[in-house]
């Protein structure tokens, strides 16, 4: 007999003020709650994250439809949706020259996040194939985004900064930089010196999963006191993405 307590998933772009509310609430739960964020437009009486950006992004919701509730959200936000919000959000951390010269077509993924209670299984894997299916509708050729540490001393951070500084700095036509208003030095230990495997165990799951596709990260990182975080800009050139990993991503079979 099947388990009918077991997730039902289904993923789509929020298309109501509803779903909206929705992924605002869970990003309150987890980047509020959890992880001692903040920001000026931050409503604690209605436990809604929300920023100026909210309206420009498309919100992609992952919901547990056997409990009706939203356990996932992505934010996405295209260049034509950049122009009208006057930057990506990315932008007020990073110089994105780099990227906006390619003259390729570029997707900001932002505010990432998953229920506490859905972890470690196949959530993430149902959020990311609706995420696939997006970039596939409109023919995205690089993905970027700020992605965190937990907390800004970066000393207790060397270990992995130094990892990524070393081993997955993006190649020149891709890497964006911190600036230099909040830049933190990623090179903080000798690559001949690092303990790589300490150095991954503090690498945030969502980081790794970009660098197992083949994703980079850009030049320093930036150090955000309203959100307690260390950021670092995660870019993803799809055309050179881990091709076994690309078809696990894109939901095909291995």
């Amino acid at each position: 007999m099947s388990d009918t307590s077991a997730p039902s998933f289904v993923t789509k772009l929020a298309s109501t003020p509803e779903d909206l509310r929705a992924a605002q609430a869970l990003r309150y739960e987890v980047f509020v709650e959890e992880l001692g964020g903040s920001g000026t437009m931050v409503d604690h009486v209605n436990r809604l994250e929300q920023d100026r950006f909210d309206p420009y992004f498309e919100h992609l919701i992952l919901t547990d439809t056997t409990k009706g509730k939203v356990v996932g959200v992505y934010r996405l936000m295209r260049q034509e949706q950049a122009v009208k919000a006057g930057e990506f959000y990315s932008a007020s951390e990073y110089d994105l020259t780099a990227l906006l010269n390619s003259g390729r077509r570029v997707l900001e993924l932002g505010r990432s996040c998953l229920h506490r209670d859905y972890r470690g299984g196949m959530a993430m894997y149902h959020l990311w194939s609706g995420l696939a299916t997006y970039i596939a509708n409109h023919r995205i050729e690089v993905l970027f985004g700020v992605a965190s540490f937990h907390g800004t001393d970066a000393k207790a951070l060397a270990q992995p900064l130094s990892l990524l500084h070393h081993r997955h700095l993006a190649p020149p036509d891709l890497r964006v930089r911190a600036r230099d208003e909040a830049y933190q030095p990623m090179n903080l230990i000798a690559e001949t010196e690092l303990d790589r495997r300490a150095a991954m165990v503090q690498v945030p799951s969502l980081i790794k999963a970009y660098l197992r596709l083949g994703g980079f990260v850009g030049e320093g990182a930036f150090i955000d006191h309203a959100f307690n975080t260390t950021d670092v800009c995660l870019v993803l050139d799809t055309a050179q993405m881990n091709h076994r990993q690309a078809r696990l991503y894109q939901g095909a079979g291995a």
